[in-house]
């Protein structure tokens, strides 16, 4: 098999009923109103499958500006695609890119040694990689909450892309985990 083949390219994100990943703000307290308990051994198992996180500028400024102890993704190579400078962060294999998806997509599948990628935060990333035909699932946990604006799940510029739900699973918080994947 071709590390392409054994590397999946995932969105693993929380959004609202009505489609939305932050409140109006920006914010993520609607969130963590739910508390994280009942969805930390899932996160724990998918973060151990994952070499590489991948992000924009601003989730990068948000995860320093919520005063971040520690990096929370020291086991992985972490990309941030930005076209400024920002602070690189203590304990951390952190690389500040620019340049299309497409192009760095080969780059991230190399460093993530045969493990998967991760689309951390922001669905403009995420809709970049989909858009770019790159995504290959979706693990979405669809909260019981309506948010009525904020930051979208995936504002793709493209045509519709179709999916298969893999699976999905209702959790006692009323939340529904979803795994979708991309039908190409």
């Amino acid at each position: 098999m071709t590390e392409r083949n054994t590397t999946k390219t995932q969105y693993y994100v929380a959004a609202s009923i009505d489609g939305y990943i932050a409140d109006r703000v920006g914010s993520l307290d609607w969130l963590m109103q739910f508390g994280m308990e009942e969805f930390q051994g899932d996160y724990e198992a998918f973060l151990a499958d994952v070499g590489v996180v991948v992000m924009g500028s601003r989730t990068y400024e948000w995860l320093l500006a919520d005063g971040i102890a520690e990096w929370p993704y020291a086991e992985q190579v972490s990309w941030v695609l930005t076209s400024r400078s920002l602070p690189q962060t203590d304990g951390a294999d952190i690389r500040f890119v620019q340049g299309s998806v497409a192009d760095l997509h080969p780059q991230w599948v190399e460093a993530a040694a045969g493990k998967n990628v991760w689309i951390v935060g922001g669905g403009d990333l995420a809709a970049q990689v989909a858009d770019a035909g790159l995504l290959d699932e979706i693990i979405l946990t669809t909260m019981p909450v309506a948010l009525g604006a904020g930051t979208p799940l995936l504002p793709s510029a493209h045509a519709s892309q179709l999916f298969g739900v893999e699976s999905s699973r209702l959790l006692p918080s009323g939340a529904v985990t979803t795994v979708y994947r991309t039908i190409r």
